[in-house]
């Protein structure tokens, strides 16, 4: 191919590295698609800005996202610019010609140039895509938190108002059932001390919700107090079918937590894990730590967590449980408790099936 290009092709040239520019811009302004659909329609624009235009084919890559104009052949010569993500390169754009019929000269030296302002547009588009995306993340926390923190204030007055009038229920059956020798007056007496003691431990967990629980906090060896945990669930994970595994780096940890409150943590999180998972699957527990802090993992092998759930799984109230088996505030106690002891806790999609909850703890308050 001749290299030497005459001055009205070269003006020609600039103009059209102009228009894909502005074209480029165009699409990301406009961006409302999928970001492979607006990466196709820059594939597009760029192809057309290339000296051999009908021959050159382009060729971009972003993480798992990859777009092509058209196959590329099995030996090309090509230009490439990467795609940086904040520092990070994420990917590449190439132009590609058939080696057979082009050479690396066929390529004009503002060609790359161009190649690398849309590879930097790029950049710049995913990296307000990803900034936003963050920022929507984080509103989204500051207004769960805010609005736990409002629920957490009402539900302390709802169970401190419903604590006296609970124990008189519960005294003054207590005294008719004493008194009395009637049958039907005798299981009427204890239906009415079965709901009064479920609603006294529904007050409970209201009260863990809300961290109005007297805390006792001491440093204490963590494996005992899991250790217990599972074996008095031991018949739970039996009559489940469910086999469990515990490991733990370093069985010597210390740290400084409420054990009644640890283990109010632990019972929720492996019941509700047994309460999911199939039989014949497995839950493992893992504890890992460095200077500051330990991690708790607990995995089951269930059907997981649906995506648009996720944000409510700690609110108050929310359960996909039937009517009768759950309160929804098992989750809410256990963000109560963790939130208590200046910690946090996370929940993602374990491999290949089923959820993990990562709890992320202090050694020291």
């Amino acid at each position: 191919m001749a290299n030497e290009i005459p001055l009205e092709k070269k003006l020609q040239e600039r103009v059209k590295e102009l228009s894909c520019l502005y074209a480029v811009s165009s699409a990301i302004r406009k961006h409302s698609e999928s970001v492979p659909d607006t990466l196709r329609k820059i594939c597009d624009i760029t192809k057309k800005a290339w000296l051999h235009a009908p021959n050159a084919i382009v060729e971009c890559q972003l993480d798992k996202i990859k777009i092509k104009t058209s196959d590329v052949p099995l030996q090309s010569v090509f230009q490439t610019s990467e795609i940086k993500i904040f520092g990070e390169i994420r990917g590449h754009i190439n132009v590609h010609y058939d080696e057979i019929k082009f050479n690396q000269t066929d390529f004009l030296p503002e060609e790359y140039t161009l190649l690398n302002k849309i590879a930097i547009e790029i950049s710049e588009f995913i990296e307000r895509l990803e900034t936003k995306q963050k920022e929507e993340i984080l509103k989204r926390g500051i207004e769960r938190n805010d609005r736990l923190s409002i629920l957490g204030e009402i539900t302390a007055g709802i169970a401190h108002e419903l604590n006296t009038p609970l124990g008189n229920i519960l005294g003054f059956a207590e005294l008719i059932k004493s008194n009395t020798k009637e049958n039907q007056t005798q299981k009427d007496i204890e239906k009415i001390l079965k709901a009064g003691i479920y609603s006294r431990e529904v007050v409970k967990k209201l009260m863990f919700f809300a961290c109005e629980m007297p805390q006792h906090k001491e440093f204490i060896l963590v494996k005992p107090v899991i250790d217990q945990a599972l074996k008095l669930l031991g018949p739970n994970f039996k009559k489940a079918k469910i086999e469990h595994i515990f490991h733990m780096e370093n069985p010597g940890l210390e740290a400084q937590l409420d054990a009644i409150q640890f283990t109010q943590v632990l019972f929720n999180l492996l019941i509700n894990a047994i309460y999911v998972a199939p039989e014949n699957s497995r839950i493992t527990i893992e504890v890992s730590n460095d200077s500051e802090n330990l991690t708790l993992k607990i995995k089951d092998e269930g059907p997981g967590i649906p995506s648009d759930l996720k944000s409510k799984i700690f609110e108050p109230f929310f359960t996909t449980k039937p009517v009768g088996d759950g309160s929804g505030l098992g989750l809410s106690v256990v963000h109560g408790i963790i939130k208590s002891h200046r910690g946090e806790i996370i929940t993602f999609d374990n491999v290949p099936s089923g959820t993990v909850f990562q709890i992320n703890l202090p050694l020291k308050m």
